[in-house]
């Protein structure tokens, strides 16, 4: 029983020296930061092994190093461009600090949950951090990182302590100390050599600027030669935000030479990060016209009018992409985190999906239209109110061009729902008249004059030929109407307009020729007999045989019957 009991309690010290020496050694192990005592004996421990292996020339092993001290601080208000640098240089600066002041004993510092910790008889101070991604982790605050140049330049002058880590092996720069007295006194927060360096930085950043034009106007004056080439669009999509990158490059740079610190780093870098940003967002919103125009080109090529309307649709759905998704990251940049911020709206979010409620119903209206292609531009429709010339379907409406010039701009949700007729899409268009004669005019004249409308019809080029009416077909008011039913087969409107002009020309020239005339409404008095002059009546009296043998003559086999009038007109149809 001994035996086993032994053998157990071995094997249990066996697995936990296992573990904890494997544990130590990952190069996955995560950085101690559960307390202020770990994050203290972390950042030490780190800035020794960084003084060392930079001492041996260990590239890798010191910047492994100074990266485990950089995660003991907390940087959330420095702009994420100089974070690395500046974090760098606040760790270097904070052990030269500790090294001249007290040697750290671990066991005085806290070990259990804590809100924060000083140091004594400092300002340093260990807090634990309340939100975003590193939760829960102390690190050294944001004002004992902003205030590591202040305190390091009052006791740069001390010796180190003994039994202390003997600093980071930090040295000034040589200008820095070549620096006059006058130059180092402080106005606004900054010393006067800074202030001075700002100046000169932002000088030369404007020359940087307008260089770079000027390199990028010869580039262009070199590529120019082919206009439509892929190269001289991307540099001429450049060519104004090209110098302010540079500038804005120039700055950051500046910041780090110049040893910005404090809130004057925070208002500089923000200003220059911003200012680079928007002209980062302004190169891709450029570069956005290049690639749609690239997809229109394409799509030019293609039978299928989709991808034709689907262009200017990615055109603008792809600039809205870019300056948003540009902000957030500006916004990311500048240290707050985004996804916090959108989390935060919280409340505003059911208000803003409300107010959003027609936005993305128009949305859908557009990929709607597109899909189903009830239209496309250049078409006339009527679309309940509106009728015109569709000039634009867009993110959120569709533009119509009225026959009055004006503009009707229709949501696309509305579009979506609405019964389109779509008189751009005809294969034929219909022209549908009646023709009115007058009383007096024959029967037989009435058959050769329907006779040659049918002709005239056929002998128009655009004519449909396989459907068409031309038919007395009613006793009007004041007139004998003939029914005249027919297409054309025209692209547009205009020539529409044009061919009709033409067959109603021809319809008036054979009116002439045959001696017949059009009637209009009138009233006509017939006055049987005057006083004066008394005329027997116009109508004798039938008998009911004679009448009789009369309505027999038009019957079946009648000498007066003409069922199919008197051959000279022959229906469309039959031939």
């Amino acid at each position: 029983m001994k035996k086993k009991i032994g053998l157990l309690f071995s094997v249990f010290i066996w697995n936990v020296i296992f573990q904890t020496t494997s544990y130590a050694n990952s190069p996955l192990a995560p950085t101690r930061l559960d307390s202020p005592r770990d994050t203290m004996k972390t950042f030490m421990t780190s800035m020794e092994r960084f003084k060392t292996a930079k001492k041996n020339r260990n590239k890798s092993k010191s910047e492994d190093a100074m990266e485990s001290a950089i995660r003991t601080l907390n940087l959330e208000n420095i702009p994420v461009v100089v974070q690395k640098e500046r974090g760098r240089e606040a760790a270097i600066l904070l052990k030269e600090i500790i090294d001249r002041i007290i040697v750290i004993n671990y066991n005085l510092i806290p070990d259990k949950n804590v809100d924060r910790w000083r140091l004594k008889d400092t300002e340093i101070t260990i807090a634990k951090i309340q939100n975003g991604d590193r939760k829960g982790e102390y690190a050294f605050t944001q004002r004992t990182v902003s205030r590591s140049r202040i305190d390091y330049e009052k006791v740069k002058d001390l010796p180190y302590l003994e039994g202390s880590g003997q600093g980071a092996g930090y040295k000034e720069s040589w200008w820095n100390k070549e620096i006059p007295p006058s130059l180092k006194k402080t106005a606004f927060w900054l010393p006067n050599w800074q202030w001075l360096g700002i100046f000169i930085s932002l000088l030369i950043g404007l020359i940087l600027n307008g260089i770079t034009r000027r390199i990028h106007s010869i580039l262009l004056l070199i590529v120019k030669r082919n206009q439509n080439s892929f190269l001289y669009k991307i540099t001429l999509a450049i060519e104004k935000p090209a110098g302010l990158l540079v500038a804005c490059g120039f700055w950051f740079f500046s910041l780090y030479v110049l040893q910005i610190q404090g809130q004057a780093l925070i208002v500089f870098g923000a200003m220059t990060e911003i200012v680079f940003g928007l002209g980062l967002i302004w190169v891709c919103y450029q570069l956005v016209d290049i690639l749609a125009d690239s997809l229109q080109k394409i799509t030019e090529k293609t039978e299928t009018d989709l991808d034709d309307q689907l262009v200017p649709l990615v055109r603008k759905v792809l600039r809205v992409l870019v300056v948003v998704v540009g902000v957030l990251a500006l916004i990311q940049n500048l240290g707050y985190n985004v996804f916090s911020i959108l989390a935060g709206l919280g409340l505003g979010g059911l208000a803003f999906a409300l107010a959003a409620k027609d936005t993305c119903a128009n949305l859908l209206g557009s990929i709607m239209i597109l899909l189903d292609q009830p239209f496309r531009v250049g078409d006339w429709i009527v679309a309940g109110n509106a009728e015109g010339t569709v000039e634009e379907v867009g993110f959120r409406s569709t533009r119509i061009r009225t026959f009055y010039n004006s503009i009707i701009v229709v949501p696309n949700s509305e579009m979506a729902n609405v019964n389109i007729d779509n008189m751009g899409q005809r294969e034929f268009r219909r022209v549908n008249m009646k023709l009115g004669i007058t009383y007096d005019t024959p029967p037989e004249k009435i058959e050769a004059y329907v006779e040659g409308l049918k002709n005239i019809i056929k002998a128009n080029s655009f004519t449909r030929k396989d459907y068409f009416h031309v038919v007395f077909s009613e006793f009007s008011s004041s007139s004998l109407n003939i029914l005249i039913y027919f297409f054309l087969k025209v692209p547009n409107w205009s020539e529409e307009l044009v061919e009709k002009q033409n067959l109603f020309l021809e319809f008036i020239r054979l009116a002439n020729d045959l001696e017949i005339d059009f009637a209009f409404p009138t009233q006509t008095i017939h006055v049987e007999t005057t006083p004066q002059d008394a005329k027997p009546p116009r109508h004798r009296n039938y008998s009911s045989s004679e009448m009789k043998k009369v309505a027999e003559a038009f019957g079946p086999h009648g000498d007066r019957s003409r069922p199919k009038g008197a051959g000279i007109f022959i229906p469309p149809y039959e031939e």
